[in-house]
């Protein structure tokens, strides 16, 4: 009897160190830098995460150019990694041919759609979140003039542009919002000198409030405004340590929660195809307040914004999607 519980023992924990190594997972970051303190940089630390809780290890890899992303997919895959996250919409393609080719792995792709029976694609309601910035921008205008400037001229970013208008009208109806895009290549995400020199114009023009949607390239808007003693809001990951009270706050966008999730999911033998999309009401996008902009955020906008929150989860405003119809309600 006790050599058959020792046994089971032994097996059961067989079994639990070969489950464990079914699981191999693997990030591959957009082309803007793992360390963009941006979007990558939220993927980055929801796979630090798992492996944390977990001691799990994971690898990834950091493309350069828009080639070296199916390269990277594929490698992992036919390395037995699983899953596979890949986290840009410029890997779409790439992930259509790969996980057709490998149909017993697991992939994620986020900001972007693969049909495919094992993939799973995440989507941000990115204009409900920048609603709220906008929101809180309007309100602190005190030139009823603000800013945004945006990374690759894509519907996606047009879509953070849009959600932000709406904010921004919702608290001051008359108010001008420039909108500038740092390019139309992937080395838009990764120009702080041009996004500085877009958010020096605007001010110019008299925006006091700059929102930056351009990964690495925002690093450039956050300092630029800075600089010029005016107010930013940051993007994806919370920015608002990297310039304390200059920040009025950050629109984050909970990329760590989907790559935390692939890696968990598949772990516990839960993981699901298919599309997920997160909003104000899945934590997925959010205002970003902590000690570093709360001496910037009045009771009366704290108060605006929190109301405005639950009336999206209410469904009692509804947040225009610039890609629903590429056109944006001002």
């Amino acid at each position: 009897m006790k050599k058959t519980l020792l046994s089971l023992i032994a097996m059961a924990a067989m079994s639990a160190t070969a489950l464990a190594a079914d699981i191999k997972p693997a990030l591959v970051y957009g082309t803007g830098g793992k360390f963009d303190k941006s979007f990558n940089e939220a993927a980055a630390n929801g796979a630090e995460k798992f492996k944390k809780e977990t001691g799990i290890e994971f690898r990834d890899f950091e493309p350069t150019n828009d080639t070296q992303g199916e390269q990277a997919i594929r490698n992992f895959a036919s390395r037995g990694f699983n899953p596979v996250v890949a986290v840009s919409f410029a890997w779409t393609s790439a992930m259509e041919k790969v996980a057709a080719e490998f149909p017993d792995t697991k992939f994620v792709i986020v900001d972007s759609v693969v049909k495919l029976k094992n993939v799973r694609s995440v989507l941000y309601k990115e204009e409900e979140g920048s609603y709220l910035v906008g929101l809180l921008a309007g309100m602190a205008s005190k030139t009823g003039k603000v800013g945004f400037v945006g990374g690759m001229d894509i519907p996606l970013i047009r879509k953070f542009a849009c959600g932000y208008v709406q904010g921004v009208k919702a608290a001051k109806p008359d108010a001008q919002v420039f909108q500038n895009m740092t390019g139309t290549t992937g080395a838009a995400w990764n120009d702080p000198v041009r996004g500085g020199e877009l958010t020096k114009n605007q001010i110019d023009q008299g925006a006091d409030i700059v929102y930056a949607a351009a990964g690495a390239t925002g690093l450039g808007v956050l300092q630029t405004a800075a600089d010029n003693k005016k107010l930013s809001i940051g993007v994806d990951s919370n920015q608002n340590h990297l310039h304390p009270g200059s920040v009025l706050t950050s629109m984050v966008k909970r990329v760590d929660l989907a790559v935390y999730n692939a890696f968990k999911d598949t772990k516990d033998d839960k993981f699901t195809a298919g599309i997920q999309a997160l909003g104000v009401k899945e934590d997925g996008v959010a205002y970003a307040l902590d000690d570093n902009n709360k001496a910037l955020i009045t009771p009366e906008m704290k108060a605006a914004v929190e109301k405005a929150k639950a009336d999206i989860i209410a469904g009692t405003v509804k947040v225009h999607d610039y890609m629903s119809n590429n056109a944006c309600n001002k």
